[in-house]
């Protein structure tokens, strides 16, 4: 069993929904999730470019698309808010879902419609992507800047409403101010480990410690950017090796899977973040391949119960000791 705790499916799902298609998951994706073992993941809304210059209408136009898909989709997908809820969701044969919200910028003139959003079934939340907002800074903002008087009030929310909070994506001011202000664990829903590919979205070993501190977990990114600065080494080893290196960091409980894979995604928003176009990470290209993963991680020395703790069960504690 997996559980992937970051995928972009719902912009899938608004985009294809917006050219009259209906059933997204069930005629494109569910094969695929099946054969690669997925039991559930993080399903975020995300204003994706070139339509995060209207956040609040993509939202909008997104939570629709979303709705729409749930109740269509009722028979092979559960919305889930515990770890009961999962494995009620592996009895009935269903994908559990949670529902997240990969940045906050289309709220964040009207902090407390998060109130609403919550009452809608969101669980999981992150400030920003990689932009400046009225809230946070992403990692392509001023480095000097981080929460907002306004950010600091949602946390306050955040922890009010007992959601999950995401800082995969903030900058290292944020993500400092962030440690401060939140009162309960938190997770780094899909990023990697600087020590090994120095890049923005990785973090370093002191904020990878700093999470395993605050006894939250960090989801490793199966995105090729994230892996390695050398081509060659853009494969599943690697992948396999940043996780192996946040294991030593802060153990085997704080560590799990946030692919990130891009097959929701279109090359017009992918163009606009990656170097030189898409390349998928050689042997871990898409969720088919998870079961390949599960392989490689036993051959690597992982024990079954490692396995599982990584696969799915660190995020099943993680969400029962954050939800309420």
């Amino acid at each position: 069993m997996l559980f992937d705790i970051h995928g972009d499916i719902w912009t899938d799902v608004t985009i294809k929904r917006g050219l009259g298609r209906k059933n997204i998951i069930r005629n494109e994706h569910l094969d695929r999730f099946k054969e690669g073992g997925l039991s559930g993941g993080i399903f975020v809304i995300w204003a994706d470019p070139p339509y995060d210059k209207n956040p609040r209408e993509r939202l909008i136009e997104s939570v629709k698309a979303m709705s729409c898909e749930l109740w269509e989709s009722r028979d092979i997908l559960k919305v889930i808010y515990n770890s009961n809820d999962f494995y009620e969701a592996l009895n009935e044969n269903k994908i559990a879902v949670m529902l997240g919200l990969e940045g906050l910028s289309s709220i964040e003139d009207e902090i407390e419609s998060l109130y609403t959003l919550y009452q809608l079934g969101f669980r999981h939340a992150s400030l920003t992507w990689n932009e400046e907002n009225g809230l946070a800074t992403g990692v392509k903002g001023n480095e000097n800047r981080g929460l907002t008087k306004k950010g600091k009030s949602i946390i306050k929310i955040i922890n009010e409403l007992n959601m999950i909070l995401d800082v995969s994506h903030v900058n290292e001011k944020t993500f400092w101010d962030i440690i401060s202000e939140t009162e309960y664990p938190f997770i780094a829903s899909h990023s990697n480990a600087k020590a090994l590919c120095d890049v923005p979205r990785n973090l370093s070993n002191k904020q990878i410690k700093a999470i395993g501190e605050k006894k939250g977990l960090v989801g490793l990114n199966a995105f090729n950017e994230f892996i390695s600065i050398e081509p060659a080494n853009k494969t599943i080893d690697h992948y396999i090796n940043h996780i192996e290196h946040m294991v030593n960091l802060i153990g085997i409980d704080s560590v799990a899977l946030g692919f990130d894979f891009f097959d929701y995604l279109e090359s017009e928003t992918t163009d606009s973040f990656t170097n030189g176009g898409f390349n998928s990470t050689f042997g871990l290209e898409n969720i088919t391949k998870g079961k390949y993963l599960i392989n490689k991680l036993s051959e690597r020395g992982f024990s079954e119960d490692e396995i599982k703790k990584i696969s799915y069960k660190n995020f099943l504690d993680f969400m029962d000791r954050v939800l309420k």
